[in-house]
C-alpha cells in the first residue's frame, strides 16, 4: 500500500520552497518514526540552493496490514501546512508563517486491456460505393468493444476478414487515445495543486 502526496509551494515568495524543503525533511523523519518508507520521486528546485517548489513523495508502508497506517498518516499530513520561522533570506521582515499544500495525487493511470475476446464482431450490409457484390456479400463489420461501448463499422475492404482486422486495429486506437487522454488530465489536475495553496487556518504548524 502507497499515497503519493505533492507538496506546493504554489507562487509563493522563495521562503515558501524554503519551507517546503523544511517540512519534506519533517515528513520523511515523522514517516521513519511510523515505520513507514517515503521516496521522492520528483522534485522542482527553488531558486534558493537546497530549496523546492514542489516535491512528489511517495508514502509506503511494510507488510499486511499497513495500509490503514499509510492512509492515516498521510491524512495527518494533507492540507495546508506551515513552517513558522524568520525569513533566512531577508532581514526586517516580520512575517514568520510561510505556507505549502500538500494533497494525495494520483500518479498512476490506468491502463486499459483489450483482447480480442472482449469485441463482438457481427457482419452486416452498408450503402454507398463499392457496388452490388459487397452489399449482398455483407462484407462490412459491426464490431463493438463490450468494456468501453466503443462501436466501429468498417465497409472500406471487400473482404470481411479484412475487414475485421481493421475493426479491431481501430478499437485498440481509440482505447490508447482514451488512456492518453486519462493520463493527460491526471497531468493538468497535479499541476492545478500549484495554484490552489490557500494561505492561513494550515491543518498543520511546524517549527525547527
Amino acid at each position: 500500500m502507497s499515497v503519493h502526496l505533492l507538496l506546493s509551494a504554489g507562487r509563493g515568495p522563495q521562503e515558501c520552497a524554503w519551507a517546503l524543503s523544511r517540512l519534506l525533511r519533517r515528513l520523511e523523519a515523522d514517516a521513519t518514526r511510523h515505520r513507514l518508507t517515503t521516496n521522492r520521486v520528483e522534485t522542482m528546485p527553488g531558486e534558493r540552493p537546497g530549496t523546492y517548489r514542489s516535491a512528489l513523495i511517495r508514502i509506503a508502508g511494510a507488510g499486511a496490514g499497513s495500509s490503514a497506517g499509510v492512509e492515516e498518516f498521510a491524512a495527518a499530513w494533507t492540507g495546508t501546512l506551515c513552517w513558522q520561522a524568520p525569513s533566512p533570506y531577508r532581514t526586517g521582515v516580520g512575517r514568520k508563517n510561510w505556507y505549502v499544500t500538500a494533497r494525495p495525487c494520483p500518479v498512476d493511470t490506468p491502463v486499459t486491456t483489450f483482447t480480442e475476446a472482449q469485441v463482438e464482431i457481427v457482419g452486416c450490409r452498408t450503402g454507398g460505393p463499392g457496388g452490388q457484390h459487397r452489399n449482398k456479400a455483407s462484407t462490412a463489420v459491426r464490431a463493438t468493444h463490450r468494456p468501453s461501448g466503443i462501436v466501429v463499422v468498417v465497409d472500406t475492404e471487400r473482404q470481411f476478414s479484412q475487414n475485421r482486422r481493421l475493426a479491431l486495429e481501430l478499437i485498440r486506437q481509440r482505447l490508447d487515445e482514451g488512456d492518453r487522454a486519462t493520463a493527460l488530465a491526471a497531468r493538468t489536475d497535479r499541476w492545478q495543486i500549484h495554484d490552489d495553496l490557500v494561505r492561513g487556518n494550515p491543518t498543520r504548524i511546524e517549527r525547527p
